[in-house]
Order: structure tokens, then sequence, then C-alpha cells
């Protein structure tokens, strides 16, 4: 059984006076946890702070000298990381005090050391574990300069040597489930402790973990490692043993355990380099640790202790330590040598010389002419696929065997690290820690020829395995051979054969150079693909049998293929067979696009394909696209594609000419629209549909003033700049025109009338009556009322009910045109309603359309009533030369078509109350959220530093922002004090992106910045 030492019991009061007669202190006493001590935080009547700590009544007296001896000489040595302990008045700084019962208890006093416990930081950053690593190689330096002579101890359960015998014992306790993975960690344990137990000693902290480690800022306001406390479990052991302590608490509650490990490795080698062996049993050791002290818990809690504090680094020990056991050995550990600057695999570097220096029989037969062999572009960004294409395994091949037609290739090449598209399959999915990646990184290179294309062996070998892997999008019937070299053993894989060419083949069987030992197979035997041979090196098969990664993360990528090297090594193809990713894209975009041209994000991203909610990377790194209003019914919907496709190779050309997309597109538009709305003017975007709604206006009414909103934006064009309040009051911008006037912005979160005031929407409406008196007064004729329905710059702003009747009153009445400006808001994307102005009642004069009529193809229209557009026929030609043309009308036409065979907006109005209920639970639990606004799939989040004040929090909005942007998800902030997050992404939006968005958002508000967590 584990051996409980029993916690010392001495009152406060005994405490408090032991400190006063033995230290003279004075002071109140507040408990601290401890695991075998009794601890308190003594605070003096001056703020004066310091520990208290009364040992367990089961420590040995040579122990706590030791330890008292150590932690003075450490704080001297460690430049103030270690507190020193505190002298009594006689000098000495161990005492033995006797109660009332005569029972001797030992005291001492400690320094407290201000900061926050590492275990309380949410989130830890890379540069925090970096500074971890390199504290606890400064402290292991320091540590291995002392005499190692500490004196034993008896029984000691949290010793990490003891942790093989700790984990033995409780398997009895344990549920099934995590008995066997503490068999897996328990047999690593014991496969390498002969190397670890081999290694030496020193003395060890023994017990670096999260609750003991202090956080605090350093002079440039970063967070850093100030202090490392509790050295009651020092002993002798390898140093590697307090890495491995330190890494195991370290990484609970990563996002990604093993990148976190890797960040404390690099910090700690670049102080204190490490020896190959300490880091090839680093991982073995830090899973003992966590399998360690989750057995100790198991074990205490059946004997009855169920202090918290002794048992609450379980469950997030409990999910690391599963989440690293998923992981290759051979991978993690080399993930660590590569933070260490070393090759990942260690025998990789010699095998790929000697691969360079030889020469090997041809896999397939190339063809004689050169011109006959050539790459294809299978990558995410290739033009050749459709981000669809393991959907439907005959349409990818017809196409795949097109290319190679039209280029005039007998034999396709796909590349060697090429990020692919069609690997986003839920087949492909990788471990937990970053919510962009699949494994998208293809570690073999591809051969496409015919089915039944002969493939021999490059090099001589024997038969590893021939297996069939049965699931579709896996590799079919494969071989696997097994060859020598100078730097040992070797293998090659050679997947998606024909079943019926291997089945002769048995293992252990030898091969000779040339022999033919399979043929290219064809779909669905070959794992359903087009037919090719997938041909990979492979350093170490990792246990595997049969199977082995032919993807990988793109985070792991580089200490992949340092254990599936180039296969071209053995393939000698003359083309550029690995892909290179794209480099220098922000610097050449800096030299040729104007600088007022913004990118979105701190680190930009480099997106090269979308599918519906969706938009990826260069890498196939996909992110959740909650801003993309443009995209209408989602990124490259098929349906609208093809629509732009078919009509671009038959025509396209100008408005002039008769055409009977243009009329059927306006037909289908216009039965949109309440009545007397009816006739259609296209155009190419919504700034040109703003444009020609006010030129209209005016001729229709003489007039040349205009009211418009605060926050209002309605386009780029300089007559749009001069009333869109977003712009000419932003940076850069500058006073409106004279005939320019602006009404107060319907608010009612944070406005002039607010949600408690039930005449908020006549007195808002009222303003714009009061805009248009004092154009008129002024002698601008009033012409134009502009406003979106719903705005969307100014934070995402839904009017009070009755507002926009009761303003396009003010408006008729001034004798001006009301013009609804439905770019950002309309289509059905409000759920309860095709257009904004249809959720108040009101019916516009004039209506504006934009880009999301088209999915972001350059389409934008105007819709008025018959008389005003008739008023518009005085003489003067109108002519959009590319406005409405039979390309952009039959996209549209499609649009039109998806939104309505796929009821999108009942879609949006189901997911947008989902989406919404989530948003209002989160503002319930994080008082940063003053304010959930908006219907369908156009939201707001307003985020304030305070409730009661309103003041506004951009500092936590950019934050959430570019934090949920390295989760995946795209979101913008707006609003005029930037602290609204607005939320109108493409229709396609489901009700699990929903629940996507509203789960990492909830992790993101509980950062420390977010919550207001201060530092010291």
């Amino acid at each position: 059984m584990t051996y409980l030492q029993k916690p010392p019991e001495l009152s406060e009061s005994e405490v408090t006076e032991s400190v006063q007669e033995y230290y003279g202190l004075e002071g109140t006493l507040s408990a601290l946890p401890g695991d075998r001590d009794q601890n308190f935080l003594l605070e003096s009547p001056g703020g004066q702070k310091h520990v208290v700590k009364v040992s367990s009544l089961d420590e040995a007296q040579e122990i706590l000298e030791f330890e008292t001896e150590m932690i003075t000489r450490l704080s001297n040595d460690t430049n103030g990381l270690i507190p020193t302990v505190i002298p009594t008045i006689s000098g000495t700084r161990l005492v033995t005090h006797e109660n009332q019962q005569g029972h001797l208890y030992r005291l001492r006093i400690l320094e407290f050391l201000p900061g926050t416990l590492l275990a309380e930081i949410n989130p830890r950053s890379d540069a925090l574990l970096r500074n971890l690593g390199e504290r606890m190689a400064e402290l292991g330096s320091v540590l291995g300069a002392y005499p190692d002579h500490p004196p034993p101890r008896i029984n000691f359960e949290w010793a990490l040597g003891q942790a093989g015998n700790i984990m033995e014992k409780s398997l009895s306790v344990l549920g099934s489930p995590q008995r066997a993975l503490i068999k897996l960690t328990l047999e690593d344990f014991l496969d390498n402790e002969r190397d670890f137990l081999g290694l030496g000693s020193q003395i060890i902290h023994g017990d670096v973990n999260d609750h003991n480690v202090l956080v605090s800022l350093n002079k440039n306001g970063q967070t850093c490692i100030s202090g490392i406390i509790d050295l009651g479990d020092a002993h002798s052991a390898p140093r590697v043993f307090d890495l491995a302590i330190a890494i195991a608490y370290g990484i609970i509650g990563t996002t990604d355990p093993l990148l976190a490990a890797s960040e404390i490795t690099r910090g700690y080698y670049a102080v204190q380099p490490l020896l190959d062996i300490e880091i090839n049993v680093l991982m073995t050791l830090v899973c003992a640790r966590l399998g360690q002290s989750v057995c100790i818990a198991s074990l205490r809690r059946n004997h009855g202790d169920t202090d918290p504090y002794h048992l609450i680094s379980e469950p997030g020990a409990w999910k690391t330590l599963s989440l690293l056991a998923d992981i290759p050995r051979q991978i993690s550990t080399g993930t660590l040598r590569q933070a260490c600057g070393l090759e990942a695999c260690s025998q990789s570097a010699q095998l790929r010389t000697w691969l360079d220096s030889q020469s090997f029989e041809d896999v397939v037969t190339l063809p004689e002419d050169p011109n006959s062999l050539g790459i294809l572009d299978l990558s995410i960004s290739s033009p050749d696929l459709i981000g669809r294409d393991a959907d439907d395994t005959e349409n990818f091949t017809n196409r795949v065997s097109q290319k190679m037609r039209s280029d005039g290739l007998t034999l396709g090449i796909g590349r060697f690290m090429e990020p692919r598209g069609f690997y986003l399959a839920d087949a492909f999915e990788g471990r937990l820690g970053d919510p962009r990646e699949r494994r998208t990184i293809h570690l073999g290179i591809d051969l496409f020829q015919e089915p039944g294309t002969a493939i021999h062996a490059p090099l001589a070998g024997r038969v590893h395995t021939v297996r069939e892997n049965q699931n579709r999008l896996d590799y079919g019937p494969t071989v696997i051979l097994e060859h020598s070299a100078p730097s040992g053993l070797f293998w090659t894989l050679y997947g998606h054969l024909e079943r019926a060419s291997v089945e002769n083949l048995k293992t252990g069987d030898s091969i000779d150079a040339g022999q033919p030992i399979a043929r290219i197979g064809t779909y669905p035997e070959n794992g359903d693909w087009p037919p090719h041979l997938h041909f990979q090196i492979i350093t170490d098969l990792m246990g595997g049998e049969g199977n082995f990664p032919g993807v990988a993360l793109p985070r792991d990528s580089n200490v992949w293929t340092s254990f599936c090297p180039d296969p071209n090594l053995i393939l000698n193809l003359p083309s550029k067979t690995t892909y290179m990713e794209p480099r220098g894209l922000f610097e050449r975009r800096r030299q040729v696009l104007a600088p007022n041209l913004s990118l979105s994000y701190e680190t930009p991203i480099h997106i090269v394909r979308g599918k519906g909610s969706y938009l990826f990377d260069v890498l196939g790194r996909s992110y959740l696209d909650c801003v993309n209003n443009v995209a209408h019914v989602g990124h490259e919907h098929p349906h609208v594609v093809g629509a732009g496709q078919r009509q671009m190779g038959v025509l396209n050309t100008n408005s002039r000419y008769l055409h009977g997309a243009i009329i059927e597109y306006a037909e289908r538009l216009s039965k949109l629209f309440p009545e007397p709305l009816s006739v259609c003017l296209f155009i190419n975007s919504g700034s040109e549909a703003n444009e020609l709604a006010l030129h209209m206006a005016r001729t229709y009414t003489g007039g040349t003033g205009i009211t418009v909103l605060e926050g209002g934006h309605h386009g780029n064009t300089p007559g749009l700049i001069d009333v869109s309040h977003y712009k000419f009051t932003g940076s850069g911008g500058h006073a409106p025109p004279p005939w320019t006037r602006t009404a107060l912005v319907p608010d009612e979160f944070r406005g002039r009338y607010r949600r408690d005031d039930p005449s908020r929407a006549t007195l808002y409406a009222a303003d714009v009556g009061e805009a248009f008196r004092r154009l008129d007064s002024e002698g601008h004729h009033p012409a134009a009322f502009l406003s979106e329905s719903l705005l969307s710059c100014a934070g995402q702003i839904e009017p009070p009910q009755g507002y926009l009747t009761a303003a396009y009153e003010h408006a008729r009445a001034a004798g001006a045109l009301c013009i609804a400006d439905e770019v950002q808001v309309g289509f059905g994307r409000l759920g309860s309603h095709m257009w904004g102005f249809e959720t108040q009642g009101a019916v516009p004069d004039i209506v504006t359309l934009g880009k999301p009529m088209g999915n972001g193809h350059p389409i934008g229209a105007v819709v008025t009533t018959p008389e005003i557009a008739e008023a518009f026929d005085n003489g003067m030609e109108f002519f959009s030369s590319f406005g409405g043309n039979p390309v952009s009308a039959e996209i549209a036409l499609a649009v039109l078509d998806v939104l309505e065979d796929e009821k999108l907006q009942d879609h949006a109005a189901r997911v947008g109350t989902v989406l919404k209920t989530g948003l209002d639970t989160l503002m319930r639990s994080h008082s940063c959220i003053g304010d959930v606004r908006g219907r369908g799939l156009f939201l707001g989040v307003e985020f304030v530093e305070s409730g009661e004040t309103l003041e506004p929090a951009p500092e936590i909005t950019q934050y959430v922002v570019e934090h949920l942007k390295k989760r995946g998800i795209l979101l913008s902030s707006d609003g005029p004090g930037h602290n609204v997050i607005k939320i109108k992404p493409p229709m396609s939006f489901s009700e699990s992106d929903a629940e996507c968005l509203i789960s990492e958002l909830d992790q993101v508000l509980a950062h420390d910045l977010v919550q207001g967590t201060s530092l010291i």
C-alpha cells in the first residue's frame, strides 16, 4: 500500500504564539495548501508577508536540516529564484517546538515570493514554457554543483524513480480504461528503466509542479518564471528527472501537450544541453510522472483521503497522459529532439547520405520521352482540384486522367511534402490541440499510371508485410519491404496495389533489386483512389505492422519527414518532386500594393481555398469563417461555380444586347420585394448601387441634402465617403460636405436612449427629422435618407422596433426618398425576413444590394418603384458596362436557386437562434460581454470593461479575435469603440459550426487577460 505521512495538526493560536516567541514576528495567519506539511501565510500589520511551514511529524530531522540548508544555499546562488529561510531571534533556521500534549513540531519561516501560481496561468504561452525550461536548467546547474549526499528517504512515494512501483500497486484500484493506460505507461517505464537509472545522479528539486512555480511580469511586461518553491522533495536522482517533472505538470491543460513539452525542452537545452540518452528517455519519464501522480491520487482516494489539494492534478493529468499515449514514442521524442535543434530521427542523416550515393532500379518504367513525365499539382491550392475530390473517386480519376492527357503525360508525379485538400476528410484527423489541422502533408511520392502497371523493387530486401488495408481512403493492398544500410534497417512502402498481384508475396520472402513485386491497382480495391502508386521510405516502423502513416499534421511535418526521407532519393525522378511552400508573399505584397489595403490579423493567413463555411490556408489548415457575408450561400458553392463556368464559356458581354438571363434574374429578384418595389438596375458592386441610388433620389426630388446615421458605411467611392459617417469621422477622414447631416445611431445598448426607455424608437427617429430640418434651413433641399436596415460597421446594431417606420415618415415629410442599404443583411440572412427593412414593417423607396447577391461575384443592384425609375429616365442615359452581364446574371440566378432549394432563410433563423442562445449563455458567465444583439446570422457581441460604466474594451476584443484565429475561428471587430465582434458568416453556417464557435469563444474568454487577472 502507499505510504501516507500524517500531516501535523498544530492550532493557529499555537503557531501564532510560536512565531512570536521564536521569531519576534506578529501578524495574522491564513492556511495554505500542502501535501505533507501544514502551511500558513503570515501577514504582518505593515503588510510584510512570510510563509510558515510546520513539518510532518513523520519527517526525519536530518532531512529537514538538509532541506533547510539547501534552501539557504539555493536562495543565494539562484538570484532569488528560491525563497530564503528566515532565521529565528537566536539565529537558527529550524525550530523544534513542543506543544502542551508533548508533541514535537518543527517550524520554519520562509521568505514570501510574490507571484501567481503557474497552475493558475491561462493560457501558458510558448514563451512562458520556454522560460520554465530555462529556469529549470539554471536550477539544475546550481544543484549539480552541490555535493550529492542528501539523507535517504524511506517509502518516498513521490520520487520519480518509484513511479514503476506506484503504478504497479495502483492497478488493483483502477477502472478498466485507466488500468490499460497505466499498464502501457508502466511497460514503457520498465523498458527504459536501465537507460535512465544509468545516467548518474545529483541533487534535484523533485517536485517542480505547477503549484510550486511562481509567475510574474518582468520589466517589459512579459510573463516569466519568478520563483520555485518547496524543496521538501529534494533528493538524489538523475538531473533529467527534474526536467521531466516540470514538463509533466507544465503541460497539463495546454492545447497540445507535446508541443508544450517541446517548448520547455527547447528552453532547457538552450541553457544546459542534454545528452541524447536524456532526450530519448524524457517522454517516458514525463508520462511516468503523470502516471505516478494519478496513481497516488487513486490510492489515496481508496484509503479515504479526500483532501482536494492532494487530488488537484488528477483530472488534467489523466487527460494529458491519454493524449500523449496516442502519439508514437518515436514522434514525441523526435519532436523534443527537433526542439533542441537535433535531427528528429538520429539515423536519418546517415541514411540520406548513403541513399544519395547509391543507384537503384526503377520502381516503375520511366517513359523514354522526358516530356511525358511531369508534376501533377495536387496541392490544396491546385486549380485542377475542386476541394471535394475524395467524395467522388470516378470523377476524381477522370479529372486526373484528363489533366495527364492534356499535358501529354504518361507518368504523373504527386509531390513529397505536398499539402492536399482531399486529406481534409475525417479519416485524416490528427491528435487534439490545433482544431485547424488535419493530416494534410503527404509523406510519399505518388506515381500515376494506368492500372496494372508493374512495380519493381528498387533494391534488394525482404518482404516485411503484405496487408490489405480495407478502409476507404486507406492504402488498400500494401507491401512493405525491409532493406539494410550502414545506418541500420529501413523500409520502403508500396500502397494502392492490385490485390491479385500481391497474393503470392509472403512475409520473409527475399526480393532482388528490379524484381516485379506488384501492380498498380484501381478503385475501389486500391483504397478508392485514382490509380497510382504511393511510394514512401521509412526509417522506423514505430511498431506498425502492414500500415504506416502516409500523411502528417502540418505542425509535425518536419518531424515526420525525418522518419520518412525524400522518396526521390530512391526514385531519382528528374522533376522537382518536393512541394515548397510559397514564401515572401507579405514582402511582395507590400512592394506592389497600396499600404492602406489592409490585411486581417497580426499574422496574416495565406488562404487558398474555400468550401461552405470554411476557408483553408496553403497547408490545408481549416478556418471556420464567421465573418465573410459576401460568400452568401457558402464558399465556392458548386451550383454557383458551375453556373459561372458554363456561362463564361459561352458569352459575357454588356447589357445593350437582349439576353434572357438578366431578364429572368430581374423577374425573380423583384418578386422577393413588396410592392411597389419592382424595377431593377444592375451594376457591379454595393458601392455603385449606393452611388446610383443617391443619383436617382436627387434626380427625383431635385434636392441635394442627405441624412445618414452615425456609424453608417455605404462604400469607398468619394461620393459615398461623404455620406459614410464610419469613414469621414475615422482616421484619415475629413469633415462631411454641407449637404450631409448625421442622425443618432439607434443604439439601444449604449446610445442616448436605451432599452429602459419605451419611447426610444420615436426619439431616435425624431433626430432624422431634425437633421432634415437643419439641411433645409441651410439651403440643402432634402433628397434622401440613406441607412442600413441593420447597421454593420456601427457595431451590428438592430434598431428598436418602430424606428425605421418612424424615421421614414420624417424623411418623406421632409420631401426625401428612403434608401435601404441591404448589402450586408439582405437575401434571408436575418432568418425572420428576406430583407432587413421588413423586420420593422417599413417599405423604402429604393433598395441597394451588393456582392452577396452573386456570392462574391461583382454584381450589385438597385431596386425601386416604377415612378422613381420613370423620373430617372430624364434623357441622360444610364449605362453600366458590365452590370448584369450574362455571367453575373447566371451566377446571381444560381444564388437564388441555392437560397430556395436549401431553404437558407429558415436555416439562418434556426442556426441563428442556437448561436444567439449560446452567446447569451456566455454573457451570463463572462462579465466582459456587455451585449449580444442582432438576429439570424447577423449578430454582434459587445465587450466592455465594466457592466456599470459600459466602457468599451477594445483590447479584450482584439485579443479574442486574434486567439480565436489561432483556434481556427475567423472573426473581426468593429464599432466606434472597436469593441464589437461581428458575426455574419456564410449562410451554410451550421448548428455544429455555431456550437464550435461558442465552445472556442468560451475557452478564450477564460484567458487571464480577458478575465482581468493581474500579475505582479
